[in-house]
């Protein structure tokens, strides 16, 4: 079983169909857990009036953590039972074309899956300049110089396997950097990592939470912990290559 973990914040515009997209575009069993910070939500009318009408269940989970997205997605990871865990946006940004595909890869051994935007076939559709550049930017120097295995390590859409999810825990408390920050473990920790190319297109309805200024030096961390260790140890590889 799936469980998609969706944290949602006044996103009575887009959950409809966020959740219709998901009944007609991923075929595996699943379940969704839609997860919210404060009880005056306006998804939570609109999910009570829908929910009913999917093959899928929907649980709608009270954040009870700590404000902010990144707590309402730890909320939802601890809420989670399946043996695969899907992190999702209900502003219809992510590609759920790709769910079964990296669910696929998560039951041949995979530990993440990464929608990766910066891959051969991946890309990104609007969205702020900076916010833009600096996710390609991070994304592919953690690549090429410490030897990350996808092009797109900070992006939120991400499959988790079970065993990601019981056994590191996630420190950061800001914003969407626990995409990043499992990544990075998982990296240093020698799970297996994947990546499969994603079209990424900006919301249309509905406000972004995203606050570049405030959650940066989280994403600053964990980049730069990745290339202190993660540099030196691609090195080694590459002598140990190069000796062969």
């Amino acid at each position: 079983m799936l469980d998609i973990v969706i944290p949602v914040y006044n996103e009575a515009l887009n959950i409809e169909k966020c959740l219709n997209e998901l009944n007609v575009k991923v075929k595996v069993p699943f379940k969704v857990l839609v997860v919210y910070d404060f009880d005056e939500d306006n998804t939570l009318p609109v999910i009570n009036d829908i929910k009913n009408g999917y093959k899928f269940s929907v649980s709608l989970i009270k954040n009870n953590i700590g404000k902010g997205p990144l707590n309402a997605i730890k909320a939802g990871l601890i809420a989670s039972n399946g043996d695969a865990v899907l992190v999702s946006m209900a502003d219809l940004s992510d590609d759920i074309k790709i769910v079964d595909d990296m669910y696929r890869l998560v039951l041949n051994g995979a530990d993440i899956v990464c929608g990766s935007r910066y891959m051969k076939g991946g890309r990104q559709i609007g969205g702020p300049f900076i916010k833009k550049n600096l996710s390609k930017i991070a994304g592919l120097s953690l690549c090429y110089l410490a030897g990350i295995p996808t092009h797109d390590a900070t992006n939120s859409f991400k499959m988790y396997s079970r065993k990601i999810i019981d056994n590191i825990r996630i420190e950061s408390d800001k914003g969407f950097v626990l995409g990043l920050e499992y990544t990075v473990n998982a990296f240093l920790k020698g799970y297996i990592i994947k990546e499969i190319p994603t079209v990424w297109a900006d919301r249309e309805a509905g406000e972004s939470r995203f606050k570049i200024t405030a959650w940066l030096p989280s994403y600053l961390k964990w980049y730069f912990i990745a290339m202190i260790y993660g540099i030196p140890k691609r090195f080694i590889n590459l002598k140990k290559i190069e000796k062969r």
